[in-house]
C-alpha cells in the first residue's frame, strides 16, 4: 500500500540550495532527505488517516546504552509518556529486510513496545507482541489509534 497524498506538506530551499521539509513533531525545518520524506508522509498518515494524536509521537527519540546513543525515528507513547510503538523509516528503494527488524528489535530491548512500526513509504510492516502468547505477530495493516 501506497502512502496517501500528503498535500500539506511544507518545504523550503535554503540560501545554499539545500532542500528542507517542516518535522511537523518537532515543529522545525529538516534536511529533506528520501528517509525524511517517508518518515514524514508516514507520520502524516498515522496522524491523518488512523487517528494517532501527534502530541503523543516524537521523532528522533533518543536512547542511551552505556556511553551508545541511538535514536529510534519515530515513538508513540501512551498518555503517561511511557513508548507504546516505535517507527523506522528507510528510503523508498530499502527493501524492508530481516536486518531492518533486527534494528527497530534492538531499540524494543529498550523501550518494551507492543508495536514495531517499519515503513519505507511503498511496503509497510507492522508487529504486534501477543502478551497471552509471549509471541510477536505479524498484522495485516496499521491499526487505527484506538485500536492499540
Amino acid at each position: 500500500m501506497l502512502l496517501p497524498e500528503y498535500t500539506d506538506i511544507k518545504t523550503r530551499t535554503t540560501q545554499d540550495g539545500k532542500h528542507e521539509v517542516l518535522d511537523v513533531l518537532r515543529q522545525r525545518y529538516v534536511a529533506l532527505t528520501p528517509e525524511e520524506w517517508v518518515r514524514q508522509h508516514f507520520v502524516n498518515y498515522l496522524i491523518n488517516y488512523k487517528g494517532y494524536p501527534p502530541a503523543l509521537m516524537g521523532n528522533e527519540v533518543e536512547l542511551s546504552v552505556g556511553n551508545k546513543k541511538l535514536r529510534c525515528d519515530s515513538v508513540l507513547f501512551d498518555a503517561n509518556r511511557m513508548p507504546r510503538a516505535i517507527m523506522e523509516y528507510k528510503a523508498e528503494d530499502i527493501p524492508l529486510t530481516e536486518k531492518v527488524l533486527t534494528q527497530i528489535a534492538t531499540y524494543n530491548m529498550l523501550l518494551h513496545t507492543e508495536y514495531l512500526m517499519v515503513s519505507n513509504g511503498n511496503q509497510h510492516v507492522c508487529l504486534h507482541f501477543d502478551k497471552a502468547k509471549n509471541k510477536w505477530e505479524y498484522l495485516s495493516d496499521i491499526p487505527m489509534y484506538d485500536a492499540l
